[in-house]
């Protein structure tokens, strides 16, 4: 099934179709696919992930603000999952729409949730992200699966 593709965007990019083929190209973003997904996601202690497809608009209007972060975050991770190309990571991450942007630090998703973000929210979650204690996290987790409230 084909994500839908989130509205409410925020803040209007570039026109999409210059860009997207611009990105795929000189990128500082790292493309997804499932066969590096696992190594790069563990081999990382913090990556951003956007969930994208090229016929989404709010998608094209996001992509500007990802990669600019992407650029003044050089020791962060930011990384892309067509999903179009990518059906398997999109379904086993249960996209429903898109844009979708994931955090994971240290093999955890900290952060999931669809939508084109301003620059300045993405700013402040990013900020908020690197502030988590993530042995605190691992301990909710933990907690939270003894008590059956958790996914393993």
């Amino acid at each position: 099934m084909r994500p839908s593709c989130s509205q409410g965007v925020s803040e209007t990019g570039q026109d999409g179709t210059v860009h997207a083929a611009r990105r795929q190209e000189d990128m500082s973003t790292v493309e997804l696919t499932k066969d590096n997904f696992d190594e790069i996601v563990s081999d990382s202690e913090f990556v951003l992930i956007d969930f994208w497809a090229s016929w989404c608009g709010p998608c094209r209007q996001f992509g500007p603000v990802f990669e600019a972060a992407s650029e003044r975050h050089e020791d962060l991770v930011f990384a892309k999952v067509d999903t179009e190309a990518q059906q398997e990571l999109a379904a086993a991450f249960e996209i429903q729409s898109i844009p979708t942007l994931m955090i994971v630090r240290d093999k955890v998703a900290v952060f999931a949730q669809p939508g084109a973000l301003p620059e300045a929210a993405l700013e402040d979650l990013i900020g908020q992200a690197r502030k988590l204690d993530m042995d605190e996290v691992r301990k909710s987790i933990a907690d939270a699966q003894a008590q059956g409230n958790a996914p393993q």
